[in-house]
């Protein structure tokens, strides 16, 4: 363990440093582990390695001494297409179809440990990406209307989270993690709208702006009949993040972007001792955060409602469930398959296109499946591979900038790769 804990400084570097990252269900991740992603994210009462502390901090207090290390490739398909735009005073319309993958391939590293104390208390601390989005259009979609250059966002979310687990009866626990939250962003291509902001000079082109917070997770599980049954829950709470400076005059309330606050609970039936099928149902609050909730009204732009004041407008998107199951199987003393599917509500509103261009998380569905292969009774390695169903959403444009409609797409596949050591 003291070699592991030498680790975690490097570790800790390469997640803040690493690729930038394009999440599912809008711009949080489908699952946070490579065992839980092969069950398309279902987790929070199926506990399989030592993340578990990003999907339910109290199963620590079930894993035993290990440490886990991975990484996950995203390729995300995403496209605009606009039609019908007629824009005003002689302009050239916008309509045509938009490429908005300026980068194909986006790398997201994890590292977690946990260290059983004693029979009651478990330690634990995870590295992980919690979402992001990024786009990037070689040809702008708002060039119509006096933006130059790529346009597009990019934005990542790592937490550092140190956990503690408390066993306080047999077959009953309940876990606290701190979430340390580090999130960077950039957005290009959109400098023509600074009429519409408060701050026109920090809305575009200002390079990479970081931000910090701190939040935390609480979670509970319990197993019953016989260990048969794990019920589970958990909690994250909202993060009131340190401002983007750069970008104070793009999102609402001077460049504030918070992490909005979910929370779900789980099952997990041990149907056969080889087959377990384990259910999850979570929500995200979207719509908390000023930045991501509040609507691209043009009125409201009229009124002096404008970027970076304190109703300034955001990307529109509503709160969202998200319904996950999966299935594992004993297949062999050394073999665990894995399949799972899950299913969100739709975050991004028709009305709400426009500005989505810029941040099109459409995807709603995905197929996920997975396995792990136990070299040795100490080491493990596991795969998981997901596809996210190509979805769509398409809206009027508002007369104010030459009307039509836009359409958003996109689809998404995730490969991710593990290495597990129990001591």
């Amino acid at each position: 363990m003291k070699a592991t804990y030498q680790l975690l400084p490097l570790a800790l570097f390469v997640s803040l440093l690493s690729s930038m990252a394009y999440a599912t269900t809008g711009y949080f991740m489908h699952g946070y582990g490579v065992k839980a992603q092969g069950n398309a994210g279902t987790s929070i009462a199926q506990f399989q390695d030592a993340l578990t502390i990003a999907n339910n901090p109290a199963g620590l207090s079930w894993m035993g001494d290990r440490v886990d290390v991975g990484a996950t490739i995203f390729s995300p398909d995403r496209s605009a297409q606009i039609s019908g735009n007629q824009m005003p005073q002689g302009y050239p319309n916008a309509n045509g179809n938009y490429d908005g993958n300026g980068r194909q391939y986006f790398v997201l590293p994890e590292l977690a440990v946990n260290h059983q104390v004693n029979d009651q208390v478990a330690l634990g601390l995870a590295i992980y990406g919690n979402g992001g989005m990024n786009t990037g259009y070689k040809q702008n979609p708002y060039a119509a209307f006096g933006n130059q250059g790529t346009a597009g966002v990019d934005l990542t979310q790592v937490f550092i989270s140190p956990a503690v687990s408390w066993k306080y009866a047999k077959n009953q626990s309940i876990g606290v993690a701190t979430n340390i939250l580090y999130q960077r962003f950039e957005a290009k291509g959109i400098g023509a709208f600074a009429g519409y902001s408060q701050d026109g000079q920090n809305l575009s082109n200002r390079g990479k702006d970081d931000a910090t917070g701190i939040g935390a997770r609480i979670g509970w599980t319990g197993q019953f009949f016989d260990d048969r049954l794990t019920l589970g829950a958990s909690y994250s709470s909202k993060i009131n993040a340190d401002r983007f400076k750069k970008y104070q005059g793009l999102f609402a309330e001077q460049g504030d972007f918070d992490v909005p606050e979910s929370y779900g609970i789980g099952a997990a039936v041990k149907v056969t001792p080889k087959l377990t099928v384990a259910a999850d149902v979570q929500r995200i609050n979207y719509s908390d955060v000023d930045s991501v909730g509040h609507s691209f009204d043009v009125a409201q732009l009229q009124q002096g409602h404008v970027f970076g004041s304190d109703n300034g407008p955001g990307f529109g998107w509503d709160d969202i469930n998200v319904y996950k199951i999966g299935v594992s199987y004993q297949a062999h003393p050394k073999l665990t398959l894995r399949a799972g599917y899950s299913h969100n509500d739709q975050p991004i509103r028709d009305s709400e296109v426009f500005l989505n261009v810029l941040a099109p998380g459409v995807v709603r569905d995905h197929l996920s499946v997975g396995a792990t292969y136990n070299i040795d009774p100490h080491q493990e390695i596991s795969v998981a591979y997901t596809h996210a169903l190509e979805d769509e959403v398409k809206g009027p444009i508002s007369p104010a900038f030459g009307g039509g409609e836009a359409k958003l797409q996109m689809s998404q596949d995730i490969l991710g790769l593990s290495y597990g050591y129990k001591f």
